[in-house]
């Protein structure tokens, strides 16, 4: 299984930054003239001149709030809000929603999802069946993989969700090589073949996604005869990154510029802090630039021991949307980094809101190279000024802070 889905995965990582910074340009030009949504938001830059991470780092970071909303307010007429470069018709043959609702299109371009990629690693060939139990209704989920599995040459048995007695009698007489779907559905259907009393022997391999897969029923999958492996990826932006054999961390797929920031901000965080996925897709249909994904991660070090050359992420981490409300007010991210902005010797700050409910007390924990009474009480007053709100400030020695992206902690007692 350790063979490569292609020969992208093994190129030196300078090749591969190279590519996709000389991709970078025209993908954003594109975006410009085809999008009505990146016309405006783009307006006044050169696309010749993001040719660079750095100069990446300077565009606007568009969040799926965003987009929710531009959609909302500019239905029916822009169904996709003006982020698409196509319309309806014959080259776009599907289009989804997305709790929101939030719709997506899906071009005629074969694997338009990438999803493949992710497939091979987790061990499905070519003249396999995939059963495939992520929902062909509304969402795009089955439609992402079922075109995967198409790519990689795989047939597929259109299982969707629920019916699990008749999921397990098609498994049964089909035979399926491997399973598509959430973790928690196939660990439900495996029970409840062996209650059935209905071996599935042909089922050796899985690929999962939509939820969290713990390593106990990774272990639980494994000790039933079923290798199943994770990937990341968004009806938005399709495959992110995917697992491999190695099982350290996931490979970030060849088709995406990632970046992780600083949640609340653009601002990327130094490699292994834990930070907002913002993605840049490279694909033509719905060029996403600096979408934010409300996901927390963070990269790790080294390269894949499978001899797959692409950066690794530890995989999802929890939501960079810390937004909270105190004493009535709600508290962003962006205003902690707004904060923290005013103050060139802060490196990282937290927000810890404490207290029972009805007594909130805000604490603003920051790291700094210089903490004197002087720099704090500078810093409570921002504080007031930005939020209306008191805090009081702590100010710590650089790396006190977990490394978990938190930028705002409730640790109220709701009791």
């Amino acid at each position: 299984m350790s063979t490569h889905y292609d020969a992208l995965e093994t190129r030196s990582p300078a090749q591969r930054e190279a590519d996709h910074l000389a991709r970078l340009p025209a993908q954003i030009a594109l975006a410009q003239q085809r999008t009505q949504a990146f016309g405006e938001l783009l307006r006044g830059i050169d696309a010749r001149q993001i040719d660079s991470r750095a100069a990446l780092a300077q565009l606007p970071v568009t969040r799926k709030s965003e987009l929710l909303e531009r959609q909302a307010a500019h239905r029916p007429q822009q169904i996709f809000g003006g982020f698409n470069a196509i319309g309806l018709g014959p080259d776009m043959p599907r289009l989804f929603s997305s709790p929101g609702p939030i719709y997506e299109p899906e071009s005629r371009r074969p694997d338009y999802w990438r999803m493949a990629r992710a497939l091979h690693a987790a061990g499905f060939r070519s003249g396999e069946l995939a059963h495939n139990c992520f929902s062909y209704h509304f969402v795009p989920a089955g439609s992402m993989m079922e075109s995967g599995a198409h790519a990689v040459g795989c047939t597929v048995f259109a299982g969707g969700t629920g019916q699990t007695e008749q999921q397990v009698q098609a498994m049964a007489e089909l035979r399926p090589a491997g399973y598509i779907g959430t973790p928690s559905f196939l660990r439900i259907l495996m029970e409840k073949a062996a209650e059935m009393g209905v071996p599935l022997p042909s089922l050796t391999k899985a690929l999962v996604s939509g939820e969290a897969f713990p390593p106990s029923l990774r272990d639980w999958l494994g000790e039933r005869g079923v290798a199943a492996y994770q990937c990341y990826a968004t009806a938005d932006l399709g495959l992110i990154a995917y697992e491999t054999e190695a099982r350290e961390g996931l490979v970030l797929d060849e088709h995406v510029i990632v970046e992780i920031v600083r949640p609340g901000t653009g601002d990327p965080v130094p490699e292994g802090e834990v930070g907002e996925l913002v993605i840049t897709t490279l694909n033509p249909d719905y060029p996403l630039i600096r979408f934010g994904t409300g996901d927390l991660s963070a990269v790790l070090p080294g390269p894949c021991p499978t001899g797959r050359t692409n950066a690794r992420i530890k995989g999802w981490m929890g939501r960079a949307d810390q937004t909270t409300k105190v004493r009535g007010m709600f508290v962003h991210p962006k205003q902690v980094a707004e904060v923290v902005r005013r103050f060139p010797q802060v490196v990282r700050a937290r927000l810890v809101v404490s207290g029972e409910m009805a007594n909130d007390q805000m604490q603003l924990i920051a790291e700094c190279h210089e903490p004197s009474p002087a720099l704090a009480q500078q810093m409570a007053d921002a504080v007031r000024e930005v939020t209306k709100l008191r805090a009081d400030i702590a100010l710590q020695a650089p790396g006190s802070l977990p490394n978990d992206g938190k930028v705002i902690e409730d640790a109220r007692s709701y009791q």
